[in-house]
């Protein structure tokens, strides 16, 4: 069976992403059964700046679709690149969620961890800290935007989950340099991969990414129970191909999702229909170096 992804055009941050989960609402109803604890992870790689963190508004949808189907306590977990989380939840706002929903917040960089193996840059294996929490979760929901890399290309949805569940001080030893990184995150992933992956993609970030980059209004949202596959189709969006990124290329090549657009099956709209090519990192030449 080929994997599914949805496929919106957006009208703004909640629209997009609630817009994008009702086309496989279904299939999240029917995959969330019986799952005890759920785990939402934003990405908050900076926590001053807006364009490079998950809007609330789009958590707010997930929030909406999936407190139908399960009725339990709902973290949002987060591990910033640098500042607290709790900085993070102030200013975006994410704090009013506690008033709407039942919702904790766990800053993951503050977690208990569990050891995972991982490459350095010699590719001889080391030990990366990965939280227990985001571990344990039997339902992790990575919403995400779209935005180049300086390192892997492009940030999605796996790259969120993977990087920001390290705990502090492990966020930089994952770089190891172009091939070893790509390696890491397609190991890492192996273990806290996204049970539903959502990208908020109606402003991206372009050029200087994942931080410092230039605004992109996009105007897409997409949702899937295929991580790998979501990403694929939001990095074809973007005008990159999904294989010339390390860690797509090895979840691929390792079975363990479809980065192969043709492989995909994207309802909704189409990739043709909704693309713009980003403009991307300065470095984009040398990220191929991977190989």
């Amino acid at each position: 069976m080929m994997p599914t992804v949805a496929l919106v055009k957006s009208e703004g941050h909640y629209h997009g992403v609630f817009e994008a989960l009702r086309l496989i609402e279904d299939d999240i109803e029917e995959s969330i059964k019986g799952k005890r604890r759920v785990l939402i992870k934003p990405n908050f790689v900076s926590t001053r700046r807006q364009l490079a963190a998950t809007h609330v508004d789009a958590v707010r949808a997930v929030l909406d679709v999936i407190s139908k189907y399960h009725s339990g306590r709902i973290i949002i977990g987060e591990g910033p690149a640098s500042s607290s989380l709790r900085n993070g939840l102030i200013n975006y706002g994410y704090l009013k969620l506690q008033d709407e929903y039942d919702v904790e917040f766990i800053d993951l960089n503050e977690d208990d961890y569990v050891e995972l193996e991982a490459y350095d840059s010699e590719l001889k294996p080391m030990k990366l800290r990965m939280s227990r929490t985001l571990l344990e979760s039997d339902y992790r929901i990575s919403v995400a935007i779209p935005k180049t890399h300086d390192c892997v290309i492009v940030t999605l949805s796996i790259k969120n989950v993977v990087v920001g569940g390290l705990v502090r001080g492990e966020k930089g030893r994952i770089h190891q340099g172009y091939k070893a990184i790509n390696l890491n995150i397609a190991e890492l992933a192996k273990h806290v991969m996204p049970s539903l992956a959502v990208i908020d993609g109606f402003i991206g970030m372009e050029g200087r990414g994942p931080v410092s980059g230039d605004p992109v209004r996009l105007k897409v949202a997409a949702a899937s129970l295929y991580p790998v596959s979501l990403d694929a189709v939001i990095c074809k969006v973007m005008g990159f191909d999904p294989l010339d990124v390390g860690y797509l290329y090895y979840l691929d090549r390792w079975g363990i999702g479809v980065a192969d657009v043709n492989r995909i099956r994207v309802i909704g709209e189409s990739i043709e229909g909704l693309a713009r090519k980003f403009r991307p990192h300065p470095n984009f030449k040398d990220m191929l170096r991977w190989r």
